[in-house]
C-alpha cells in the first residue's frame, strides 16, 4: 500500500514513508499534521481524476493526432504458375494466379495523396487503400522512387485528414518516437491503426541486409519501435505527433520485430513527393563526380574507406565547382563523410537547382567549393545495352564459396566489355546483388530487373566485390 500511494499521490508520500514504525504516542503527538491532509489521502485512496489525468501522455495525445490520416494499403500482382505438377516439372503451359500483399500508408493532402513505400505496391495490378472507418477506395499510382522506396498513391476523395509533417534535419537520439501503421492487415480484425513506441535509436544508419523492404537502404532513421510485417509505410511520429519518417525495413534474423527498426527521413521523402507530384517524375540529384573503389577484405574496412573521387565527368557541376580527381571529400554542407556511403546518402537529400558547400581535402589543404546540383542529364548519363556488353551467371553454392562471395545470392558478371568497365567501374567478378529495391538471386533475374527499372529511367545497381558491397552505380540502357 505504501509504494501505490508513493506513485499515486506524490507530495504526500514524504508523510506515508514518515509515519511506518511511529509508535501510537507518536501519531497522537502530531494531530495537527495528520488532520490536515485531505480525506483521500487518509483514506488510502487516490481520487479517480488523477488517475484518468495521468493516462494521458504526449505519447497518446501524438498518436490520437496523427493515426486518423494512417491507411491501409492493399495489393494484388497477378502471377505466372504452371497449371499442374506435370508443367511444373517439364515446364509448358502456364495459368494465372492473384497474390494479395498489404501494407501501410499516410495522407500527406487532404484531396487524397497518399505515402508509402514503393516495395510495397511494386508490380501490384490494382491498389486499393483503406481509411481508419474501413471506407475502402481504388487507388492510383502517381509515381515510385524505386531508389528512396517512395511511392505516391492518388484516391478519389476530399476533406480528407492530412499527417502533420515535422522534420528529420534535427532529430535527437533518445527521444521518443512512435510507429504507427497496420501489422498483419486485416488479421489483427479491422483497419485501426497500432501503435509500438520507442526512441530514436540512431541517425544516418546505412543497412544493407536482412530487411524486410528487402533492400539497401541509406541514411535511415533508426528506431527501437516495433515495425513488424506491414508497418511499411506507415508513419514514424516524434513526441509532438509530428512526422519524422517512413517505416521502412527492420533488420531481423527470425523476420520479426527485434528492435531494430529503421525509416526514411521525411525531408526527404517530402522532396520525392513534391517532385512526383509537380514534374510527374522524380529527379535525381547529380554532380557527376565518381568516387574511387578501393579492394578491401571486410565490411570493417569498407566503412573505413575515405570517400576519394576518382573521376569528374566534364561539363558537370563537380567540374565547374572545381572539384578535382583524388579530392577526398570531407564534408557535404555541415554533414561529414566518412565513407563513400555518406556521399551517396547525402546525395539523396539534395534537391535539384540547390547550391551546397564540398569541402575537399586536396594533399594537405583544405577547401571549400560550392557546388549546385542538377538532374541527371540524357546526354552525360551512361547509357549500356546490357544483353550485347555484359554477360551473368547466377551466383551458386559452388561459385560462392570458390569465389569467397558474401551475399547470399546474385549474379555473376562473367564479361564486362572495355566500356563498360570505363564508363561504369563494372569488372568481371563483380556479383550484381541488388537493382533498384529488387534483390538479385539470379542472371534472369537480373537481366527482367535492368529491363523493368530502364523502363522508367536510370538504373540503380549494387555490386559485392571482394567481400565488400559498393556503392551503386547509375545507368540508362539503350
Amino acid at each position: 500500500m505504501i509504494v501505490a500511494r508513493l506513485s499515486a499521490i506524490g507530495a504526500a508520500a514524504l508523510l506515508v514513508v514518515s509515519c511506518v514504525g511511529a509508535t501510537p504516542a507518536d501519531s497522537l503527538a502530531q494531530p495537527a499534521i495528520a488532520t490536515s491532509q485531505p480525506p483521500a489521502v487518509a483514506s488510502g485512496l487516490v481520487p479517480a481524476q488523477s488517475i484518468e489525468q495521468s493516462r494521458r501522455t504526449a505519447i497518446t495525445t501524438a498518436a490520437e493526432r496523427v493515426a486518423p490520416s494512417v491507411v491501409t494499403v492493399q495489393t494484388e500482382t497477378v502471377e505466372r504458375v504452371p497449371v499442374d505438377m506435370f508443367e511444373q516439372m517439364f515446364g509448358g503451359r502456364t495459368g494465372q494466379r492473384a497474390r494479395a500483399g498489404i501494407g501501410s500508408g499516410f495522407i500527406v493532402r487532404s484531396e487524397g495523396v497518399i505515402v508509402t513505400n514503393a516495395h510495397v505496391v511494386s508490380g501490384a495490378s490494382r491498389i486499393t487503400v483503406a481509411t481508419r472507418d474501413g471506407t475502402t477506395y481504388d487507388a492510383k499510382l502517381i509515381g515510385e522512387d524505386d531508389q528512396n522506396d517512395i511511392a505516391v498513391l492518388r484516391i478519389d476523395a476530399k476533406g480528407l485528414p492530412v499527417s502533420p509533417l515535422g522534420t528529420s534535419s534535427d532529430l535527437i537520439v533518445g527521444e521518443w518516437s512512435i510507429a504507427i501503421g497496420n501489422p498483419f492487415g486485416f488479421v489483427l480484425g479491422n483497419s485501426e491503426p497500432s501503435v509500438s513506441v520507442g526512441v530514436i535509436s540512431a541517425v544516418g544508419r546505412n543497412i544493407t541486409a536482412r530487411s524486410e523492404g528487402g533492400g539497401v537502404y541509406l541514411d535511415m532513421v533508426q528506431t527501437d519501435a516495433a515495425i513488424n510485417p506491414g508497418n511499411s509505410g506507415g508513419p514514424l511520429v516524434n513526441a509532438n505527433g509530428e512526422v519524422i519518417g517512413v517505416n521502412s525495413s527492420i533488420y531481423s534474423p527470425s523476420g520479426g520485430s527485434v528492435g531494430l527498426g529503421f525509416a526514411i527521413p521525411i525531408d526527404r521523402t517530402m522532396r520525392i513527393v513534391d517532385d512526383l507530384l509537380t514534374h510527374g517524375r522524380v529527379r535525381q540529384p547529380w554532380v557527376g563526380l565518381q568516387l574511387l573503389m578501393p579492394e578491401v577484405n571486410n565490411a570493417r574496412d569498407a566503412v573505413r574507406t575515405v570517400p576519394t573521387v576518382g573521376r569528374v565527368v566534364p561539363g558537370s557541376p563537380a567540374e565547374r565547382a572545381g572539384v578535382q580527381p583524388g579530392d577526398v571529400l570531407l564534408r557535404a554542407g555541415n554533414k561529414p563523410l566518412r565513407n563513400p556511403f555518406d556521399w551517396e546518402a547525402r546525395l539523396l537529400e539534395l534537391r535539384v537547382g540547390e547550391a551546397f558547400p564540398l569541402t575537399v581535402r586536396r594533399g594537405t589543404r583544405e577547401t571549400v567549393l560550392q557546388v549546385t546540383v542538377s538532374d541527371v542529364p540524357e546526354v552525360s548519363a551512361p547509357r549500356v545495352t546490357v544483353l550485347r556488353e555484359l554477360e551473368l551467371v547466377t551466383v551458386t553454392d559452388a561459385i560462392r564459396q570458390e569465389r569467397r562471395i558474401q551475399s547470399r545470392g546474385g549474379a555473376l558478371v562473367f564479361r564486362a566489355s572495355e566500356r563498360l568497365q570505363s564508363e561504369l567501374g563494372l569488372q568481371s567478378g563483380d556479383v550484381i546483388v541488388q537493382i533498384g529495391t529488387t534483390p538479385i538471386t539470379s542472371a534472369d533475374l537480373a537481366a527482367r530487373a535492368i529491363d523493368a527499372y530502364a523502363a522508367r529511367g536510370a538504373v540503380q545497381l549494387w555490386f559485392e566485390r571482394g567481400g565488400r558491397l559498393f556503392p551503386p552505380i547509375s545507368f540508362r540502357v539503350r
